[in-house]
């Protein structure tokens, strides 16, 4: 469905023409983008011809799959008004600001919390169906370079007046003490430990942003001494990041995006520089995820730079092990292999005793090895990739199912490339078992990229029973 605007709409004609983007590759582009996010739609190049000639306003989600679409062939976020769709159904930009101002980092986040449950309460996605495919790395930017500059505020104590009972729906401002900090820490525990046993996608672990909108929400707009807010702050963000590192495993990138870049904001106002090194370490996976290797390089740098002195030996380790995802998916061999080895020492003059922050509960050298054969399968060192597999393997818990299923995959891919077709499929058909009990799109893409591996050996009954077994699996919607 669509409307009518009055006149060709100009604006539209002069961004596709700067972009270089044909009415019918924009229309394909518009329709890949709805698929992503289950929507079937077919515009051709008649529609496009429509919309920038008649000034006809297509409905639903569709405008901000023009912005997207025309948003990674620019290399940046295009707002609806550059492309004259401004007055389209809202969703507005919300999350994607670093305020400089306290007042304004609360105000930027609450109100992406209360747009994530409206999103959940129209169904279908909501929102984020609306804004599907607009991750844009650029976004990343301002706040990285801000957060570098300044990575803790000078004061966050809040005073606000009560509001006299009756006078409000929701109550008044909260008086906010250590044991309400207490409850979001121990959410976000039991949040980390259903996200690494289920999955992202698991309804325990959805019922984040929820806890954001419902208990986080009012204490960051109640009152507290700096000391109380400090701590405030910082568990809120450990809740944002979470709510985006879940996001990213199930294929919300956009969404993910959002909280990343709210989790950080909060971190400076927690004037804790090591979490905000963590939010960066997973804006750098995410950037190299989406192929943005060299500007996942940059962010995980930065993590590194600001937290030199500051942070743990364990946390160093594990800022430096993202560093080296990001150099090996740009192919370089030699910086990544320094990287892994810079990784291995931090982690090997760190103890048990020290200080090492909660969030940091799930690196071990287990981990390490599990990354490090990422890091060797994609600079193509098939035997590099085996041997640190088989240490990640060796310890197999129930604790971190979702790390098991990848690391399999990767250790099915080892095998493939090193011409053991036979472990390559007995290493997919266990990763196959595991990822069909939990719910991560992520690990689902790990799958599938392994089958499409497998495809030139697609007649081998093996490889036909292992695609039988991951058919369930790939029908599922994200």
């Amino acid at each position: 469905m669509s409307r009518e605007q009055r006149g060709p709409n100009e604006k539209l004609g002069t961004v596709l023409a700067l972009a270089g983007i044909s009415n019918a590759g924009l229309a394909r582009r518009v329709n890949d983008l709805g698929a992503q996010r289950g929507l079937t739609l077919r515009y051709d190049k008649t529609s496009v011809a429509r919309w920038v000639s008649k000034g006809m306003v297509p409905q639903g989600a569709a405008p901000h799959l023009i912005a997207a679409a025309i948003g990674q062939k620019l290399g940046r976020p295009v707002p609806l008004h550059e492309i004259g769709l401004a007055d389209a159904d809202p969703a507005p930009e919300v999350g994607l600001a670093f305020p400089r101002d306290v007042g304004q980092a609360v105000k930027s986040a609450t109100e992406l919390y209360r747009l994530d449950l409206a999103g959940r309460r129209a169904g279908g996605g909501g929102i984020w169906q609306s804004l599907a495919g607009s991750f844009a790395v650029s976004a990343y930017a301002t706040p990285a370079s801000r957060w570098l500059i300044t990575p803790a505020d000078s004061s966050v104590e809040r005073s606000v007046p009560t509001v006299p009972d009756g006078a409000s729906d929701e109550g008044g401002p909260v008086r906010v003490g250590h044991s309400d900090v207490a409850k979001l820490r121990e959410a976000a525990e039991d949040a980390r430990r259903w996200d690494s046993k289920y999955g992202g996608g698991d309804w325990r672990s959805s019922m984040v942003p929820e806890c954001l909108r419902v208990d986080a929400a009012p204490l960051l707009l109640g009152s507290y001494s700096d000391e109380v807010g400090r701590a405030l702050f910082g568990a809120t963000a450990e809740l944002t990041r979470l709510a985006g590192w879940m996001a990213f495993d199930t294929g919300q990138q956009e969404a993910a995006q959002r909280y990343y870049i709210q989790a950080l904001r909060l971190a400076r106002a927690a004037a804790d520089v090591p979490l905000g090194g963590y939010v960066l370490a997973s804006m750098s996976l995410q950037a190299t995820y989406r192929g943005f290797a060299d500007e996942g390089v940059d962010l995980a740098q930065a993590a590194l730079e600001r937290n030199r002195g500051l942070a743990t030996a364990r946390t160093m380790s594990f800022f430096r092990l993202v560093e080296a995802r990001a150099h090996a998916k740009a192919g370089d061999a030699a910086a990544a292999g320094a990287a892994l080895r810079a990784a291995e020492g931090w982690l090997e003059r760190s103890r048990d005793g020290d200080a090492d922050p909660t969030w940091l509960g799930f690196y071990s050298y287990d981990r390490f090895c599990a990354d490090a054969a990422e890091c060797y399968r994609d600079l193509k060192a098939p035997r590099q990739v085996r041997r640190f597999t088989e240490q990640a393997l060796s310890r197999p818990t129930e604790e971190f199912v979702r790390s098991h299923g990848l690391r399999l995959v990767v250790s099915a891919v080892a095998e493939l490339e090193s011409g053991n077709l036979d472990a390559a499929c007995a290493a997919g058909t266990r990763a196959v078992e595991v990822a069909g009990r939990i719910s991560s799109a992520r690990t689902t893409e790990y799958v599938r990229d392994l089958l499409h591996r497998l495809e030139p050996y697609g007649d081998e009954p093996r490889v036909a029973e292992l695609r039988e077994r991951a058919r369930p699996l790939l029908m599922t919607p994200a």
